[in-house]
C-alpha cells in the first residue's frame, strides 16, 4: 500500500473509533486463523507423496501386468451396458422426433431438399459416433459374449 494511503487511513484510525474496533477484530481474526484455528501438521506432506507414490507403483505394476489400456482407462461407477443402450435409445428418439417440432415441416418446404441432406448427415454422424464410442467402451464384453 501506498505511504500516503496508510497514512490516510491511520489518521482516520486515529478519528474514527468504529473503523478502529472493526480494525482490531480483524486482526484478532487474522491471529486466531493462522495461529490457533487449524495447527500444523508436520507429518502431512510426507504422507499424502507417500501414497501418491504407491499409487504409481500400483498403477505401474498394473501396466506391466499385461493389461489392456482400455482396461488401464475405464472410469469406475461408468455407464453399464444397459446404461449405454438406454441413452443409445433416447439420443435416437430425441434425433427422430426432431422432425416433429420448431415449424420443421415449414422450414423444410423453404428449403426444399438441400435442407434434409444436412440433417441426415448430423443424424448420421451422431449415431455413428455413438456407436463407436458404445462398442469402443465394451470392446472386452463384446468379445467374450461373442467368442470373437
Amino acid at each position: 500500500m501506498p505511504l500516503l494511503l496508510r497514512l490516510r487511513v491511520g489518521l482516520h484510525l486515529l478519528v474514527c473509533l468504529n473503523c478502529a474496533q472493526e480494525v482490531e477484530r480483524f486482526e484478532v481474526t487474522r491471529d486466531i486463523l493462522y495461529n490457533d484455528f487449524m495447527p500444523l501438521s508436520p507429518g502431512f506432506e510426507d504422507s499424502v507423496m507417500a501414497q501418491i507414490a504407491a499409487e504409481e507403483e500400483d498403477a505401474l505394476t498394473a501396466f506391466d501386468a499385461e493389461e489392456t489400456p482400455l482396461n488401464a482407462l475405464t472410469i469406475p461407477g461408468g455407464l453399464s451396458t444397459r446404461g449405454w443402450v438406454i441413452a443409445g435409445l433416447i439420443t435416437l428418439v430425441s434425433l427422430v422426433t426432431a422432425f416433429f417440432g420448431l415449424d420443421f415441416e415449414r422450414v423444410a418446404l423453404e428449403a426444399g431438399m438441400s435442407f434434409l441432406l444436412p440433417v441426415g448427415i448430423t443424424i448420421g454422424i451422431v449415431l455413428t459416433a455413438y456407436g463407436a464410442l458404445f462398442i469402443g467402451s465394451h470392446l472386452k464384453e463384446f468379445s467374450e459374449r461373442f467368442g470373437l
